[in-house]
Protein backbone atom coordinates (compact mmCIF):
# COMPACT_ATOMS: atom_id res chain seq x y z
CA UNK A 1 0.00 0.00 0.00
CA UNK A 2 1.05 3.44 -0.67
CA UNK A 3 2.50 5.46 2.03
CA UNK A 4 1.64 9.23 1.23
CA UNK A 5 -1.53 10.99 0.37
CA UNK A 6 0.26 11.51 -3.01
CA UNK A 7 0.90 8.23 -3.94
CA UNK A 8 -2.22 6.75 -1.92
CA UNK A 9 -5.09 5.69 -4.70
CA UNK A 10 -8.10 6.08 -3.71
CA UNK A 11 -10.96 5.28 -5.61
CA UNK A 12 -14.24 6.25 -5.28
CA UNK A 13 -17.16 3.65 -7.04
CA UNK A 14 -20.96 4.63 -7.04
CA UNK A 15 -23.66 3.81 -9.46
CA UNK A 16 -25.39 6.76 -11.07
CA UNK A 17 -28.05 8.71 -9.00
CA UNK A 18 -28.70 8.88 -5.65
CA UNK A 19 -25.22 6.72 -4.84
CA UNK A 20 -22.96 9.19 -6.49
CA UNK A 21 -24.46 12.36 -5.56
CA UNK A 22 -23.99 10.81 -1.88
CA UNK A 23 -19.99 9.83 -2.60
CA UNK A 24 -20.20 13.18 -4.07
CA UNK A 25 -20.21 14.97 -1.09
CA UNK A 26 -17.19 13.60 0.09
CA UNK A 27 -14.81 13.57 -2.42
CA UNK A 28 -13.71 17.18 -2.36
CA UNK A 29 -12.44 15.84 1.66
CA UNK A 30 -9.96 13.47 -0.56
CA UNK A 31 -8.56 16.36 -3.39
CA UNK A 32 -4.98 15.81 -1.94
CA UNK A 33 -4.82 12.14 -2.80
CA UNK A 34 -4.59 10.27 -6.10
CA UNK A 35 -8.45 9.78 -7.20
CA UNK A 36 -9.87 7.85 -9.48
CA UNK A 37 -13.71 7.23 -10.26
CA UNK A 38 -16.38 4.47 -11.35
CA UNK A 39 -19.76 5.38 -12.16
CA UNK A 40 -22.42 4.07 -14.52
CA UNK A 41 -23.26 6.95 -16.57
CA UNK A 42 -21.18 8.87 -18.78
CA UNK A 43 -23.60 12.02 -18.14
CA UNK A 44 -22.62 12.11 -14.27
CA UNK A 45 -18.96 10.77 -14.62
CA UNK A 46 -18.07 14.54 -15.93
CA UNK A 47 -18.77 15.38 -12.19
CA UNK A 48 -16.45 12.66 -11.50
CA UNK A 49 -13.78 13.48 -14.07
CA UNK A 50 -12.81 16.75 -11.84
CA UNK A 51 -10.99 14.75 -9.25
CA UNK A 52 -9.20 12.17 -11.52
CA UNK A 53 -9.00 9.61 -14.08
CA UNK A 54 -13.00 8.06 -14.28
CA UNK A 55 -14.17 5.20 -15.36
CA UNK A 56 -17.93 3.75 -16.60
CA UNK A 57 -18.76 0.01 -15.71
CA UNK A 58 -22.20 -0.83 -16.80
CA UNK A 59 -25.05 -1.03 -15.15
CA UNK A 60 -26.45 -3.98 -13.55
CA UNK A 61 -28.65 -5.00 -10.13
CA UNK A 62 -30.82 -8.23 -9.14
CA UNK A 63 -33.05 -8.13 -11.84
CA UNK A 64 -30.75 -8.75 -14.61
CA UNK A 65 -28.30 -10.92 -13.43
CA UNK A 66 -26.36 -11.60 -16.71
CA UNK A 67 -25.56 -8.14 -16.95
CA UNK A 68 -23.46 -8.71 -13.83
CA UNK A 69 -21.19 -10.59 -15.63
CA UNK A 70 -20.19 -7.45 -17.94
CA UNK A 71 -19.76 -5.30 -15.08
CA UNK A 72 -17.87 -8.11 -13.50
CA UNK A 73 -15.43 -8.33 -16.55
CA UNK A 74 -15.12 -4.22 -16.89
CA UNK A 75 -14.53 -4.22 -13.05
CA UNK A 76 -11.60 -6.76 -12.99
CA UNK A 77 -9.97 -4.74 -16.48
CA UNK A 78 -10.58 -1.46 -14.13
CA UNK A 79 -8.93 -2.77 -10.90
CA UNK A 80 -5.74 -4.53 -12.94
CA UNK A 81 -5.19 -1.77 -14.02
CA UNK A 82 -5.41 0.98 -11.79
CA UNK A 83 -4.68 -1.21 -8.52
CA UNK A 84 -6.37 0.82 -6.27
CA UNK A 85 -5.48 1.16 -2.19
CA UNK A 86 -8.53 2.20 -0.69
CA UNK A 87 -11.95 2.19 -2.35
CA UNK A 88 -14.74 3.92 -1.32
CA UNK A 89 -18.22 3.76 -2.31
CA UNK A 90 -21.78 4.18 -1.03
CA UNK A 91 -22.91 1.37 -3.87
CA UNK A 92 -25.00 -0.47 -5.31
CA UNK A 93 -23.86 -3.21 -6.99
CA UNK A 94 -21.79 -1.92 -9.70
CA UNK A 95 -19.35 -0.58 -7.21
CA UNK A 96 -19.96 -3.77 -5.12
CA UNK A 97 -17.84 -5.46 -7.85
CA UNK A 98 -15.37 -2.81 -7.75
CA UNK A 99 -14.98 -3.23 -4.37
CA UNK A 100 -14.87 -6.87 -4.55
CA UNK A 101 -11.99 -7.56 -7.21
CA UNK A 102 -10.16 -4.41 -5.77
CA UNK A 103 -10.23 -6.39 -2.37
CA UNK A 104 -8.69 -9.04 -3.68
CA UNK A 105 -5.67 -6.98 -4.97
CA UNK A 106 -5.30 -5.91 -1.60
CA UNK A 107 -7.04 -2.86 -1.34
CA UNK A 108 -8.80 -1.68 1.56
CA UNK A 109 -12.93 -1.42 1.58
CA UNK A 110 -15.10 1.84 3.09
CA UNK A 111 -18.58 1.50 2.39
CA UNK A 112 -20.90 4.38 3.45
CA UNK A 113 -24.30 2.66 3.35
CA UNK A 114 -26.83 4.72 1.76
CA UNK A 115 -28.67 7.57 3.45
CA UNK A 116 -31.94 6.43 2.45
CA UNK A 117 -31.00 3.01 3.70
CA UNK A 118 -32.92 3.86 7.20
CA UNK A 119 -34.44 -0.07 8.34
CA UNK A 120 -31.97 -1.94 6.77
CA UNK A 121 -28.87 -2.32 4.93
CA UNK A 122 -29.00 -2.06 1.38
CA UNK A 123 -28.84 -5.68 -0.56
CA UNK A 124 -24.75 -4.37 -1.76
CA UNK A 125 -24.42 -3.44 1.89
CA UNK A 126 -25.05 -6.78 3.41
CA UNK A 127 -23.40 -8.87 0.72
CA UNK A 128 -19.74 -6.21 1.23
CA UNK A 129 -20.06 -6.53 4.94
CA UNK A 130 -17.93 -9.47 5.69
CA UNK A 131 -15.23 -7.87 3.21
CA UNK A 132 -15.45 -3.92 4.32
CA UNK A 133 -12.49 -2.80 6.47
CA UNK A 134 -14.88 -0.22 7.38
CA UNK A 135 -18.60 -0.15 6.91
CA UNK A 136 -20.19 3.30 8.06
CA UNK A 137 -24.18 3.69 8.40
CA UNK A 138 -25.93 7.12 8.47
CA UNK A 139 -28.37 5.83 11.28
CA UNK A 140 -27.29 4.71 14.80
CA UNK A 141 -30.14 2.24 15.13
CA UNK A 142 -28.12 0.34 12.19
CA UNK A 143 -25.25 0.45 13.75
CA UNK A 144 -26.52 -0.62 17.14
CA UNK A 145 -28.18 -4.19 14.98
CA UNK A 146 -25.64 -5.38 13.25
CA UNK A 147 -21.99 -6.39 13.80
CA UNK A 148 -18.79 -4.70 12.00
CA UNK A 149 -20.96 -1.71 11.23
CA UNK A 150 -20.40 1.58 12.66
CA UNK A 151 -22.41 4.83 13.01
CA UNK A 152 -19.88 8.35 13.87
CA UNK A 153 -22.10 10.77 13.06
CA UNK A 154 -23.54 12.40 9.70
CA UNK A 155 -21.45 11.43 7.30
CA UNK A 156 -23.51 13.32 3.43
Amino acid sequence: MADTKDNLKVCFAASAGGHLTQLLKIVPSFKDFNIMGVTTSKLVAEKLKIYGRTYIISECNRRHFFRSFRSLYQAVKITLRERPDVVISTGAEPAFLICITAKLLGARIVWIDSVANVQRLSLSGKLIRPFADLFLTQWPELADANKKIEYVGALL
